[in-house]
């Protein structure tokens, strides 16, 4: 379990974190999605106890990271952006070391080198020096190294930074099967990233919580409209006039017009239902419907339209 109250974090003064209030609970995934410069690195460093704050605090695996960072570190994997591997060692011997400066038996290091070499996708590179290894792979050992000691809590900056399209999905897999024990935090900059892996989303835009919730939640956050592309043979002035009629409509474009065929993208507000009024009038009037599909706002424009509306703030 993961729990801030009211971090605050001042670098002179700029303000990086601005009594930032959060929990992420044991079997969740959060996704962290943060503007660069906007308190992402701050946040992780204060919950990996790298830094403390200038007010506020937080528990980790119950531990409070002032008064017990010890606790919190032996707790806690975590996966830097700036990846922390030693480039003159060769893989089996970092991980060798990176389990005995964490404390593991020789069986229980042995047990543990195993699974992450395992489930990281090391084999093939094991005896090979990491400053050998493609930016990939380095990835690849950074994130064993951070999953080697078997820890509860796990913070992951930008884990498939520099993975190709096979190896995303993998990791994707891993940190899916690792959720259902443990904590884990991730931030990335690949919104597509955090709407694929995380339970729940939170944004932080100019070091204060804007978002948190499922991607649906932060749409209605956001004031997001919803889009309908409608493809229908039909009077073009007589299905406008219909769709016009129709409350809450904010928008309609037509995209194409072609043998009769009209192809409309409606736009109206969140929670509007257009279909069963329209979807009668054509099935009364025998038009004929090829496509009536809800667009709604993708996790990439929620996120544009939270930090934007978020400039104005003072």
């Amino acid at each position: 379990m993961i729990k801030t109250d009211h971090l605050t974090m001042h670098y002179g003064p700029v303000v990086a974190l601005n009594d930032a209030s959060f929990e992420v609970r044991k079997g969740e995934v959060v996704g962290l999605l943060v503007p660069n410069g906007a308190g992402k690195s701050t946040a992780m460093k204060i919950l990996t106890t790298f830094l403390y704050p200038t007010s506020g605090t937080a528990l980790v695996n119950n531990f409070d990271i002032r008064e017990n960072p010890l606790e919190v570190r032996r707790a806690v994997g975590y996966l830097p952006e700036v990846l922390p591997l030693y480039m003159e060692m060769e893989v089996k011997d970092y991980l060798r070391f990176v389990g005995q400066a964490r404390g593991l038996g020789r069986e229980k290091l042995k047990e543990r080198i195993e699974w992450v070499v395992e489930h990281c996708g090391l084999r093939s590179v094991y005896r090979l020096l990491i400053n050998e290894l493609s930016k990939g792979y380095k990835q690849r050992a950074a994130l064993a190294q951070a999953l080697l000691h078997d820890p509860e809590i796990i913070i992951l900056d930008e884990p498939t930074s520099g993975l190709d399209p096979h190896q995303i999905l993998e990791i994707r897999h891993l940190i899916r099967q690792l959720a259902a024990g443990k904590t884990i935090i991730l931030s990335t900059h690949i919104l597509q990233e955090a709407e694929a892996i995380a339970d729940r989303i939170i944004i932080i835009s100019r070091g204060r919580i804007i978002g948190d919730g499922t991607t649906e939640q932060l749409r209605r956050q956001a004031g997001a409209n919803q889009r309908i592309h409608l493809t229908v043979k039909a009077p073009k002035d007589e299905l406008l006039k219909l769709i016009e009629a129709q409350e809450g409509v904010i928008s309609i474009d037509i995209n194409n017009a072609h043998d009769d065929f009209l192809s409309l993208l409606i736009e109206t507000g969140y929670q509007v239902d257009l279909l069963p009024v329209i979807g009668h009038t054509i099935w009364e009037k025998k038009w004929e419907i090829h496509e009536f599909k809800y667009h709604p706002f993708t996790l990439e424009e929620t996120f544009l339209a939270l930090t934007e509306s978020e400039k104005g703030v003072a």
